[in-house]
């Protein structure tokens, strides 16, 4: 009888290893705190010295939007529209910032043996066990 992923390795490691390892990733992401500086006031990006705002990258997006309607085949309408949404999302994922919260030094060693050791298990489940043994 095969076992995880068509090998002999054991299908008890793999959903052993596929807990911890599951848990051991969500406590470490659990642990990440997210923050952004985006708004209508921030600056996005620098151009020539002068700070682009979201809000003045919502112009464009307003022109475009107002071309589409008046004529969807204008290409002009549709750069405008899309050029703006693009710079838009790369200026709100650029503005995020990742932190880890603080935690004891117990906790990181359970996140990291639950995570790495999850990984190894689950691993080792997928290797196909010897056979010159015999059963």
């Amino acid at each position: 009888m095969n076992g995880a992923g068509g090998t002999s390795g054991g299908i008890g490691s793999f959903f052993i290893g596929l807990i911890m390892m599951c848990g051991g990733f969500y406590m470490l992401l659990k642990a990440i705190k997210v923050t952004s500086t985006f708004g209508f006031s921030h600056s996005l990006y620098n151009v020539g010295g002068i700070g682009l705002t979201s809000g003045m990258i919502m112009i464009p997006f307003m022109f475009g939007i107002g071309l589409m309607f008046y004529n969807a085949k204008n290409i002009l309408g549709w750069i405008l529209t899309f050029g703006s949404l693009v710079g838009l999302i790369f200026g709100v994922i650029s503005s995020i910032n990742f932190r880890f919260s603080h935690m004891s030094a117990f906790d990181l060693i359970v996140i990291l043996v639950l995570s790495v050791g999850g990984l190894g298990i689950f691993l080792r489940s997928l290797k196909a066990i010897d056979s010159s043994v015999k059963e």
